[in-house]
């Protein structure tokens, strides 16, 4: 169970890193179905670590930090495994 869980975490990592790369991508339409379907999946971890750590100038580390913390619940989930 404890690494069906991090299999799941590193998917949602995965999930994660290709929204962030997607920022990167100038006119890409924020209405198109799999961008909308991104934005749904990861904002819930998103938000909150935005309303915690404020950006550094016009940079967001919020996702730095989530990774962060991502990875250690998978390790320590491994390791429980």
């Amino acid at each position: 169970m404890f690494l069906l869980l991090a299999r799941i975490i590193e998917i949602y990592t995965f999930v994660l890193l290709i929204r962030i790369l997607m920022t990167w991508i100038p006119n890409l339409d924020p209405y198109n179905p799999i961008v909308q379907m991104l934005v749904q999946v990861t904002d819930p971890v998103l938000e909150p670590a935005r309303r915690l750590i404020p950006p550094l100038g016009m940079i967001d580390i919020s996702p730095i930090v989530v990774f962060i913390a991502l990875s250690i619940i998978r390790d320590l989930l491994v390791r429980m495994g």
